[in-house]
């Protein structure tokens, strides 16, 4: 089944859900319908979602499974908190992470040292 679409494909508009059918007895149910939050997330989003929810949020657990670093797996569950549009203010703990993690993924070689100073001064 297609992914739903948020966004016009003609003039960029916001798309509303205006119609559900049922595939066993074909009633339709015709109104203004809101996608739940979990409905825009990116395909590799979900995917590593359900890795999470399946590990039951072990994280080390994840590590095991998908072969990616601790800082990764905690890098891609602040890019899932981000993409649900449940960002909180980030508690001090979380910035030392953060730059731990833009560190990591210099190492890593995952980005160059230029994008890493940016990174880095973003969360000053």
């Amino acid at each position: 089944m297609a992914k739903i679409l948020d966004q016009c494909p003609v003039c960029q508009a916001r798309m509303e859900i205006t119609q559900l059918s049922c595939t066993a007895c074909e009633t339709v149910v015709v109104g203004r319908f809101e996608p739940n939050r979990f409905s825009k997330l990116a395909p590799e989003s979900m995917t590593f979602l359900e890795t999470f929810i399946r590990n039951r949020g072990n994280v080390k657990d994840m590590e095991r499974e998908t072969g990616i670093s601790y800082w990764t797996i905690r890098r891609k569950i602040d890019e899932l908190i981000t993409e649900l549009g449940l960002e909180a203010h980030p508690d001090p703990e979380t910035a030392k992470t953060t730059r731990r993690d833009i560190l990591e993924r210099l190492k890593n070689g995952e980005i160059t040292p230029e994008e890493a100073g940016k990174l880095l001064e973003k969360i000053k």
